[in-house]
Parts: structure tokens; sequence; C-alpha cells
């Protein structure tokens, strides 16, 4: 069954190319399809254009459908090209022409379009809470680990004193700037496209603010036009969105494989969390963590899929669009995974005491060095070239005055400062 089925066999190669994976697809957007229909059923009914009494049918058949997807039994066969195809026989089957009428005022591109928002909204909303989650424990280990020193590297070179509780910290800081994006992408998908039909509108007297409303969007995409050309635009932010937190996340992830190597040791991980080497018995690999790092950077590239599809399309719709559905779902699904995944394990991660006393760290604390001249007197740069010639000519002793003291004074700024910046609600917009 197709929804523009107009009597006329298709060629059935053709058939299979069109329709793709859709029918496995669109098991993600089922639950939301219901949705959207009732809300646009019960507009139908406000404006009279069914009954009451076709209302309750109809209700009750999406009520059914709801119910079976949730259980997992909702199945879309091969003879449906879609979910909505499938949704509307299956209303048809139990109430005959009443079901056929819920495809009134409406086309398969709004349809499409209210169906994959309220999806995406849900899914935006899942992510940030997860993230409110992995924030919530990075700001635990870094009040655990405050004191716990960590040499500091710039250009992977050794450079000034630092801690565990700035290395935890820094990240959790860092998520939130993913979720101010994270919310700007809710706001742009929390706009109601249904009643927009093919893009043109309807001639039906449609009521679009009572489906906004019942749908609980924000406001609704005004423009029909412009509420179709969303198609493609939804998604580029979304990809922008997931990207952003995505790189946070691959670049915690490679710290932590980078730490793990023996040439660092500065952390560790219960033997349950590793895996080993088929050949090399005394290997305990760090996979989880490389595996979060390439799923990371994998859905870094998703924004340049979406804008490839997309780009240059004139306005109204294209086929191009159900090429964005796969990868965008995949890719949302993906980071709830990365998302707890990485949250169950960085609060098993085992924080080893750095001996500063190595070799290689006997120039860490030259900045304290200077400084602690500087408090005695000198210029800074007369200080500076103190220092520097004692580090070129190999006399360089760490004076044991006042070190480290810069890691006190950073971490006197109250961790509950970055927890309050953390945005609260759905969108902060």
């Amino acid at each position: 069954m197709k929804l523009w089925d107009k009597g006329i066999k298709i060629d059935q190669l053709i058939e299979q190319f069109t329709v793709g994976n859709d029918r496995e697809i669109d098991i993600h957007i089922a639950k939301y399809d219901v949705q959207a229909s009732v809300a646009h059923a019960k507009m139908l009914a406000s404006i009279g254009i069914i009954t009451s009494e076709e209302l309750q049918l109809l209700e009750k058949g999406l009520s059914i459908l709801a119910k079976q997807i949730q259980e997992g039994s909702f199945v879309i066969e091969a003879q449906f090209e879609d979910v909505h195809s499938k949704i509307e026989f299956e209303l048809t089957s139990m109430f005959g022409e009443v079901g056929k009428k819920i495809h009134t005022a409406r086309s398969r591109n709004d349809q499409v379009l209210v169906a994959l928002q309220l999806y995406y909204k849900e899914q935006l909303s899942t992510i940030k809470e997860l993230t409110g989650t992995f924030f919530d424990t990075l700001l635990e280990l870094a009040e655990i680990h405050k004191s716990s020193l960590l040499p500091g590297y710039t250009h992977l070179q050794v450079a000034m004193p630092s801690s565990f509780g700035l290395w935890f910290s820094s990240y959790a800081e860092l998520l939130i700037d993913d979720v101010y994006v994270l919310d700007a992408a809710f706001k742009t998908v929390n706009q109601n496209p249904l009643g927009s039909a093919a893009g043109y509108g309807s001639s039906f007297p449609v009521d679009r603010e009572f489906t906004t409303k019942e749908l609980g969007f924000e406001t609704l995409k005004f423009n029909v036009v412009a509420a179709q050309m969303g198609r493609g635009k939804n998604e580029r932010t979304i990809a922008a969105a997931l990207g952003s937190l995505a790189n946070t996340l691959s670049r915690f992830a490679m710290d932590i494989c980078l730490y793990m190597s023996q040439n660092f040791d500065f952390i560790a991980f219960p033997d349950t969390l590793i895996t080993g080497s088929s050949i090399m018995p005394h290997k305990k690999n760090p996979d989880v963590f490389e595996l979060i790092r390439g799923k990371s950077n994998k859905i870094q590239a998703l924004q340049i899929e979406m804008i490839l599809i997309t780009n240059n399309l004139p306005s109204g719709y294209h086929r191009d669009f159900q090429l964005l559905k796969e990868n965008m779902i995949s890719a949302l699904e993906e980071m709830k995974t990365v998302l707890e995944i990485f949250n169950y394990s960085i609060q098993q991660i085992q924080v080893k005491k750095i001996n500063l006393q190595d070799e290689k760290y006997k120039h860490l604390s030259t900045v304290d060095s200077i400084n602690n001249l500087v408090m005695d007197g000198l210029s800074f740069r007369e200080a500076y070239q103190q220092i520097g010639a004692t580090v070129t000519n190999g006399t360089y002793e760490a004076t044991n005055t006042k070190q480290h003291t810069h890691i006190g004074s950073i971490h006197n700024l109250s961790l509950d400062k970055i927890r309050e910046k953390f945005p609260k609600g759905k969108s902060i917009l």
C-alpha cells in the first residue's frame, strides 16, 4: 500500500530502489506518527471535517497501534511503503471508510516532518539529560581529586603543574557549551510543521494553532513553504549540535587513552573494563574509550553528510530528503549509547599518585620559580631570563617554597559556580 497509489503498477526494481530501507527506519518514528495522527484527527473534528463518533473510532484505533508499538509487536510488512501507509491501512481495516479520512488535509510531507520533529525533540531532551548526568559525574570526580597533582602538557611537552580536579571540571564546563548548542537545535525543531501539507498549505480550514498546542510545540512554522524547507535544515542543525558534543567526548576519550599508556601512567581502570591481546598477555587495552573516540568522530562527520545531501536544493520537497533519516536517527541513538557507557566507565576511573620527582618532570615548576622571584621584587622579564638560563645550562632546581600555589588558588573557584551554569529546562533560548 502507498499513500499516493492511483492504481498504476510501478516497476518492482524502481519500487525497491525508492523505498529503500524506510520500513526498518520508520519503526523509530512510528510512535510519533501515531501521536501526530491523534492530534490531527482531533483538529479535523474541531473544524467539522469528521464527526465526534468518527474521532472516537480513530482515537481507539490509534491507541491500539500505540500499544503495539510500545510492546514491540508493531511490524511494517513488505507490502507497505512506510509507517504512514501501514498506520492508515490498519485504521481502514478496523473502521473502513473512517480510517481513510485520517489523511484529510495533510500530505505525507508534513506527516513525515511532524513525526520526525517530535522524535528529534524527545531524543534531544534525552541527550541533554544524559549530558547533565555525565556533567554531574565529572564535577563529583573533580571534587574528589581536586588536590591530586597532574602534570600539564602543551604540544605534548611537560608544561606546568595541574590537577585531576582541573582536568575533570574542564570537560564538565565544555559540556555546558555543548548543551547551549543542543538547546538551539531543540528550539529549531520545536516549531510545528503540521498543516503545511505538501509545502503549499491546504484549502481546508485547518487549525494549526490547535495541533501546535496539542502536540506540545512551542510555536508553529507559520509560512508553509518554510515549514517544508525545514526538512534538511533541521537535520543540519541537529548534526552540528551532536558534532559539538561528540568533539568534547572524543577529546576526553583521547586523553584517557593517552593517560592510560605506560608512558604516562596517570590513570587505570578495573580489569573488567579493559580488554586484552590475543597474543600479548600483558596488554590492557582501552578499547571502550577508543570506540567512544571513533563513534564520536563518526558523529562529527554527519554534519558534512547532511550539508552535501541538501546543499543548493531549491525550495519545495525533494526525494533526496529521504536519505537524511537513516544516519540522522542512527547518530541520535548512538550518542545516547556513548553518553551512557562513558558515564558508566568514567565513574570507575582509578587516579594514580604521580611521582613528580621523576627526571622528566624536573622543569615542571619553572613558572612557579619565576613567580617566586617576581614576588621577591624581580621584574618578570629578568626572572624569566634568570630561570631560563638555569634550564639551558642544566643547573635548574625547583624551589621548595610556594610550590604549586596556583593550583590551590584556581580551586578556590567553587565547582558550584560551574554547576550553576548548566542550562536547566528544555531550552534556554
